[in-house]
C-alpha cells in the first residue's frame, strides 16, 4: 500500500511529456494567429498593388484618345495585376460626369407620391441617355474632353492561406480600387442632352 502511494506521488510530480500536451492546446491558436497575420499582410499588399495599377491607368485614361484606348488601359491593369496574381479575375467600370458635383447624384424625378424615392411610373429626367431612371447620373464610358470620370476595378482572388477555410468561411477575396479624374481639356467639353421621360 505504501509502495502504491509512493508511486502515485512520483507520478504526480513527473512532468515528462507535459510540453507536448501544452503544445497540442496552444498549436491551433498559434497557427490561427500566424495565418491571420500573413492573410492581413497579403490582403494589404494586393490592395496596394491594385490601387497603384488603377492610379497609373487613370492618369493614362485622361489623355486625348483615352476614350478609344479603354481596352488597352484595362489590359495594362490586368497585366500588372496578373504578373503578381495570375488567377485574379478583374472587372472594370467607367462612369463619366459633367462635373465633380454630379458624381453619385441620382437623376431628377417628379416625386408624385411624396415618399422621397423614385417609383415607376413617376416622370424623371434622363441625364445619361439610357431611357431609365438611375440612382447615378453618370454615363458609361470614358466620356470626352473635361469630363469627370470615375474608374473602378474589382479584383477577385482565392486566398493562399487556409485561415478562412479552417474557420468555415469563404477563401475568396474581393478588392475594389477607384480613382476619380478629370479628362484633359483637349477640346471644348460637350454639352449633355437631358430628356423628360414619363413611362
Amino acid at each position: 500500500m505504501i509502495a502504491h502511494l509512493r508511486n502515485l506521488r512520483r507520478l504526480a510530480s513527473d512532468t515528462r511529456g507535459a510540453t507536448i500536451v501544452e503544445f497540442t492546446f496552444v498549436m491551433p491558436i498559434f497557427f490561427t494567429f500566424v495565418f491571420g497575420i500573413f492573410d492581413i499582410g497579403y490582403l494589404a499588399y494586393n490592395h496596394a498593388m491594385l490601387e497603384g495599377a488603377v492610379q497609373a491607368a487613370g492618369r493614362q485614361s485622361g489623355l486625348e484618345g483615352g476614350a478609344s484606348a479603354e481596352a488597352a488601359v484595362d489590359q495594362a491593369v490586368t497585366d500588372q495585376v496578373t504578373a503578381v496574381m495570375p488567377a485574379a479575375e478583374l472587372t472594370f467600370d467607367r462612369r463619366n460626369y459633367n462635373n465633380f458635383s454630379d458624381v453619385g447624384t441620382p437623376e431628377d424625378f417628379n416625386d408624385a407620391n411624396s415618399n422621397g424615392q423614385y417609383n415607376s411610373p413617376e416622370c424623371f429626367t434622363d441625364a445619361n441617355g439610357n431611357n431609365q431612371w438611375d440612382a447615378d447620373v453618370g454615363a458609361t464610358g470614358q466620356g470626352g474632353a473635361d469630363d469627370v470620370v470615375v474608374y473602378t476595378v474589382n479584383m477577385s482572388y482565392r486566398d493562399i492561406f487556409p485561415l478562412w477555410k479552417m474557420l468555415g468561411m469563404s477563401d475568396t477575396r474581393t478588392l475594389e480600387a477607384t480613382t476619380i479624374l478629370r479628362n484633359q481639356p483637349f477640346s471644348t467639353q460637350a454639352g449633355r442632352t437631358t430628356t423628360q421621360v414619363c413611362p
